[in-house]
């Protein structure tokens, strides 16, 4: 779960159908005409009580929302009946929960899910927190192939664990820097390991006797010492990071270590982006050491100040629902685990982009997600509950 480190811690059509399965109504490119100062977030509550510990939202094609519960269970949430009393999905005796942030952190529906039933899972593998990537189908814990992995026994925190389609096609999954604080291993800069980083995968092949394989334009094919499967990189914990469905932009929301919570946008084709840490926090200097003479790092479109408006960034997604659209379409949406600030950002014509508060959310928010409508919802930790997000307009 996303906690600072010292509080909480054919390819592309095969892309298209992914993403449409979860959002059936049409793209909107343009955002919504009211002014961010004139916007406000509302929460609707649908589930009261009796989630444990939601990290995660994946919608499906019959209209279900399936909750990731930290502990190694899939829970099912039907708009007609509510939430199912028992778990749709249970791995717990391979998931890791040792520490507040291990455990089953991230789904993801297969672009066939709704003949197959087969989904993608992250979590934190049993005996010592191995990050694991799988594909499984929907109740039948047997079926589980796990596809990659990546060493993360030293320290419990910085897990990433997100998981998503790109409008390629190709699987995306964030991974964690590996713990501690000050990124004690130089993870975040080193492209001989995969912690720090968001890959790049393609699961509908098997390559070179592994059940995935490095799409060719990944930046760091051929490059001797470098993994392959990085896509971009210079992270910290990005806990959470989705794709627009309208333009394919990925937005990343990285948990910073004490000074600056940050949220980075860049466009489809940029992989290979340096994002800095632990040469940089943010914007700002953190390891001069980490920092080399002729790098280029991108820097967030989005920060916030660690301690004093909150402790963890939750990153959100853009909006591209229909029921709010005349309001917010085209607005992205994150919170923070302490704060519950409801940011929102949008991406201007220029590059540029405007931000402000719209409101708050439900305490301990943990993850969001949306139905294959495209609505947005959102989870949060203690509480157990789950919640619609909506728009209004301000009025004075």
């Amino acid at each position: 779960m996303p906690r600072h480190s010292r509080r909480l811690a054919g390819v592309a059509a095969i892309g298209a159908l992914a993403l449409s399965l979860l959002t059936s109504g049409p793209a909107t490119a343009a955002p919504g005409p009211v002014p961010l100062d004139q916007l406000t977030v509302t929460t609707t509550q649908l589930v009261p009580f009796g989630l444990q510990r939601p990290v995660a939202i994946a919608g499906v094609p019959d209209g279900r929302l399936l909750i990731v519960e930290k502990q190694g269970t899939v829970r099912a949430y039907d708009p007609g009946t509510g939430l199912a009393a028992d778990p749709v999905l249970d791995v717990r005796d391979r998931v890791d929960i040792s520490g507040n942030e291990r455990g089953l952190l991230g789904i993801l529906p297969a672009p066939d899910f709704a003949r197959t039933n087969r989904l993608y899972i992250a979590y934190t593998g049993l005996p010592d927190g191995t990050l694991t990537l799988s594909r499984i189908r929907l109740g039948d814990p047997a079926s589980e192939q796990v596809l990659l992995t990546q060493p993360h026994a030293e320290f419990s925190n910085h897990n990433g664990g997100q998981l998503a389609f790109g409008a390629d096609g190709y699987l995306y999954w964030s991974l964690g820097d590996g713990g501690d604080a000050g990124d004690p291993f130089a993870s975040g800069q080193r492209l001989d390991t995969l912690l720090g980083k968001i890959v790049r995968i393609d699961v509908n092949r098997a390559c070179a006797g592994k059940p995935y394989c490095v799409p060719r334009d990944n930046p760091f094919v051929g490059v001797a010492g470098a993994r392959p499967e990085i896509w971009v990189y210079g992270l910290r914990n990005p806990w959470r990071f989705s794709f627009d469905r309208a333009d394919g932009s990925l937005w990343i929301g990285d948990v910073g270590q004490g000074t600056q919570e940050e949220i980075d946008h860049i466009r489809r084709n940029q992989g290979g982006t340096n994002f800095g840490w632990s040469c940089r926090e943010g914007t700002l200097l953190f390891n001069a050491d980490r920092c080399a003479p002729n790098a280029t790092y991108t820097d967030p479109v989005f920060t916030y100040q660690t301690s004093f408006e909150g402790c963890a960034v939750v990153g959100g997604m853009v909006y591209r629902g229909q029921e709010f659209a005349a309001l917010a379409g085209g607005t992205y949406i994150g919170s923070d685990y302490c704060s519950s600030s409801a940011w929102a950002i949008r991406a201007n014509r220029d590059g540029t982009h405007t931000s402000a508060r719209i409101g708050e959310f439900p305490t301990q928010v943990t993850s969001f997600g949306t139905d294959r409508h495209g609505e947005l919802y959102l989870v949060n930790d203690l509480p157990g509950q789950l919640f619609k997000v909506g728009f209004a307009r301000v009025t004075s």
